[in-house]
């Protein structure tokens, strides 16, 4: 069993911003995979149903990006799942635009959700599917908050649509294997 958790603040003000990329990707997982994200438990709303044969949870934590470690703590301890059965999708602005990252554990590089999670999980042995946003020249507060240009959300919007083969890799061949074919799609010619 795993968990794929994306990460985001709740409501219409921040549906379409740079923080809520994760949120996005459960959409378009939910879409993909006909489980349809719409109970409402573990402060979340969640998704349950098989992917290749694996029982999946997709979550979307409801408690807003810097306290998401209370939706997926509790929804790891209810299932009993170890962290290495955890993914969780979120923003990176260490990242360019549209370029994605698998890691299989760390640090919470500066992203309060991911500190969060590794708080409340009491381990950072988790894997994270991460997404460039890009970097802010002085306000990043203002500049995840913010929405993508038409180009921008495009570039995002390539990588989202990867997510179901990422996850699909993830969950039957391991993290290695996923790191190997995706880390680094998305770079553009002009980098």
């Amino acid at each position: 069993m795993f968990l794929i958790a994306g990460l985001g603040n709740p409501g219409q003000k921040y549906e379409n911003t740079r923080h809520n990329v994760g949120f996005k990707t459960i959409d378009y997982l939910a879409q993909s995979w006909n489980i349809p994200v719409k109970k409402i438990r573990f402060k979340a709303l969640i998704g349950e149903g098989v992917v290749g044969g694996e029982k999946v949870i997709l979550a979307k934590p409801s408690t807003f990006m810097n306290a998401s470690g209370e939706s997926v703590s509790e929804i790891a301890r209810y299932y009993n799942l170890p962290p290495g059965n955890i993914i969780i999708v979120q923003d990176d602005v260490a990242l360019p635009v549209g370029r994605l990252r698998i890691r299989q554990k760390g640090s919470d590089g500066g992203h309060n959700g991911i500190k969060s999670i590794i708080y409340l999980l009491e381990s950072d042995q988790f894997v994270r599917l991460k997404i460039g946003v890009g970097s802010a020249a002085d306000d990043m507060i203002s500049h995840v908050l913010g929405t993508f240009s038409k180009e921008d959300g495009v570039a995002v919007s390539t990588c989202i649509k990867v997510a179901d083969e990422i996850m699909e890799t993830l969950m039957r061949y391991g993290v290695t294997e996923a790191m190997n074919r995706y880390n680094g799609f998305g770079k553009t010619e002009a980098e």
